[in-house]
């Protein structure tokens, strides 16, 4: 059978069409609740920032220094967070991890949060603003702060163990909290979170 030339013009154009309709279908987009887990890899994720933070903050105001703070000084102990150094093998939202850690210790009423020095340098320069534009009955004044009585600061680390077809990811995270004004070491927390993933055809 003799094909025309029209026909060989046209057939790649047709493939063309029809990879790109399967391709259409074959993409699917969904709405889920943020607080369902949607594991796609054995990477560090949102749920295991949230169930991370929960978890430490539970167990640091669980420990005798919280009580301790409220007999001899009469008041809740207020908390800075230093740093989270991520030293990890992948990258990590640190700042959304910190977030948690914030909402955790505000959430349960036992401690407060003094915010981190930029925020505290652009809270001062609102106040200067205010010294000179706002009137006396609503200016907020200088040299009123909270002074943080202690510092939290810790590590993410991670642990890579392969063999055939399986993957297992170890994480663990490390946070310690220090007196301002001693350096005494108040608490030290870990929490460990173990991830197995299976090799599909396609690979990791």
């Amino acid at each position: 059978m003799k094909t025309t030339p029209k026909l060989i013009t046209t057939a790649p154009l047709f493939v063309a069409l029809s990879l790109a309709l399967v391709g259409c279908k074959s993409t699917e987009v969904r709405r889920v609740d943020s607080s369902q887990e949607v594991a796609l890899s054995d990477k560090w994720n949102g749920k295991d920032s949230q169930l991370v933070s929960e978890a430490m903050v539970n167990d640091m105001l669980s420990f005798p220094w919280v009580n301790d703070h409220l007999a001899k000084e009469g008041t809740r102990p207020a908390v800075i967070i230093q740093s989270v150094r991520n030293k990890s093998h992948q990258h990590i939202a640190v700042d959304t991890f910190l977030n948690d850690l914030k909402r955790a210790i505000l959430r349960s009423g036992q401690a407060d949060f003094v915010a981190s020095a930029d925020l505290r340098g652009e809270i001062r320069n609102e106040r200067k603003d205010q010294e000179l534009n706002s009137s006396l009955a609503t200016q907020n004044e200088m040299g009123q702060e909270q002074g943080a009585d202690y510092a939290l600061s810790g590590t993410i680390n991670s642990f890579l163990d392969e063999q055939g077809g399986s993957r297992v990811t170890f994480y663990q995270v490390d946070l310690r909290l220090i007196d301002m004004t001693t350096n005494r070491e108040v608490w030290n927390g870990q929490k460990k979170i173990q991830k197995v993933q299976e090799r599909s055809r396609f690979g990791f």
